[in-house]
């Protein structure tokens, strides 16, 4: 005789939590992945445990994502405001009895070491999008100026550890939620303009303003350092133009089509330096060459268009503006670190997104992405 009910397998019981995912934002997911550890392979061939430790990495950032997707974006709404003050409050420790090292204070032991400014790179534009959907509909100048305020806070506390990197990305998240959620062209446009102008007075004074005895207003002496390397890292090819000059060498050395898969001179001679994180964008050109760059770049055009099709079908303004900042994001990470390497901005220290080794990086990449599918799978659970 058979039992009236029967337990469901294992299987009938974990299918569901797949249900709703987006399956063309996973396929671009797994592509770009595939690729960071191919080139991790190549480039932490002799570099210990890197490639494993990656995979493993990748391995951790899967299951966040999956995890996150799980969570409704009513619940992530939830954790903006105690998400943002515990980072905040973290930030502020960290300032106080934070650990120094190289001339940075950027960490804090409560326990395990932490960096309390990774956590900003979330709860930033989960704040933003928090405090913009409370005023959906009735949006004032005034609600600017705050949200400027809200991001001004712990972009400052970054800055002053002092971590350009991470005050950066955290900086464009905040920026692109205000930009997503309608701030005036007629506010922007100025900005953008003083920028251009000042950036071409650099450019051209860059011998008078790179002396010695010359100081920069509210930048420290290695930011100066760096902004004048990347207008003539000649200047000092064994010093500090060092990392550019042998990136744009192996870029360029890698030609149409790269000198192949574990060929590449610049990298396995070690004239590339931090070849397996910030500069990993260098081993991989040389080895892949323009064809490689080129399939690189449409993978993240793929990644940052899918994202903003989840964000411009998403139900509600706080999931339209955190899912839009948080695609744009991946394109800040992969355009600073592509730039940096290339020559054309300040190096600063920016991971490439699924290709760069770093633990942390990586989990905030599967937090990111689990909230991009959280968005997409409850938007197509609702419909169906």
């Amino acid at each position: 005789m058979r039992p009236a009910f029967q337990k469901p397998s294992l299987l009938q019981r974990v299918l569901p939590l797949f249900r709703g995912f987006d399956v063309p934002l996973l396929l671009v997911v797994l592509l770009l992945s595939a690729l960071g550890l191919t080139t991790m392979y190549s480039a932490g061939f002799d570099h210990g445990t890197r490639f494993v430790d990656h995979g493993r990495n990748m391995l951790l950032a899967a299951g966040i994502l999956f995890v996150v997707a799980q969570i409704p974006p009513q619940r992530l709404m939830a954790l903006a405001v105690p998400l943002y003050a515990f980072g905040v409050a973290l930030l502020v420790a960290t300032a106080l009895i934070g650990i120094t090292k190289k001339g940075a204070t950027r960490w804090l032991d409560v326990g395990i070491v932490i960096q309390p400014s990774e956590i900003l790179k979330i709860a930033m534009p989960l704040m933003l999008a928090w405090w913009f959907q409370r005023r959906e509909g009735q949006v004032r100048a005034l609600d600017f100026v705050v949200a400027l305020l809200i991001l001004a806070v712990p972009v400052g506390l970054i800055a002053k550890q002092p971590d350009l990197g991470t005050a950066i990305l955290v900086l464009a998240a905040g920026l692109f939620v205000i930009f997503f959620a309608g701030l005036s062209w007629k506010l922007i446009v100025p900005v953008v303009v003083v920028a251009a102008v000042a950036i071409t007075a650099l450019v051209s004074s860059g011998d008078a303003i790179c002396q010695p005895d010359v100081k920069w207003p509210m930048m420290r002496d290695y930011q100066k350092t760096r902004v004048c390397t990347l207008l003539d890292p000649t200047t000092d090819p064994l010093g500090k133009g060092f990392h550019i000059i042998q990136g744009m060498i192996a870029i360029g050395s890698g030609g149409v089509t790269g000198k192949g898969f574990m060929k590449g001179t610049q990298t396995h001679l070690e004239f590339i330096p931090e070849r397996t994180t910030d500069f990993i964008f260098a081993a991989y050109s040389e080895e892949f060459g323009l064809i490689g760059c080129i399939a690189l770049i449409v993978g993240f055009l793929c990644l940052i268009v899918r994202g903003l099709m989840i964000a411009s079908e998403a139900p509600n303004a706080f999931t339209r503006l955190l899912a839009g900042a948080i695609t744009m994001s991946f394109f800040t990470y992969a355009f600073v670190n592509m730039g940096m390497v290339s020559g054309i901005l300040p190096v600063v220290g920016v991971p490439l997104p699924f290709i760069s080794y770093g633990g942390t990086a990586m989990v905030i990449l599967g937090l990111g992405l689990g909230i991009l599918m959280s968005i997409a799978k409850n938007k197509r659970l609702v419909q169906g």
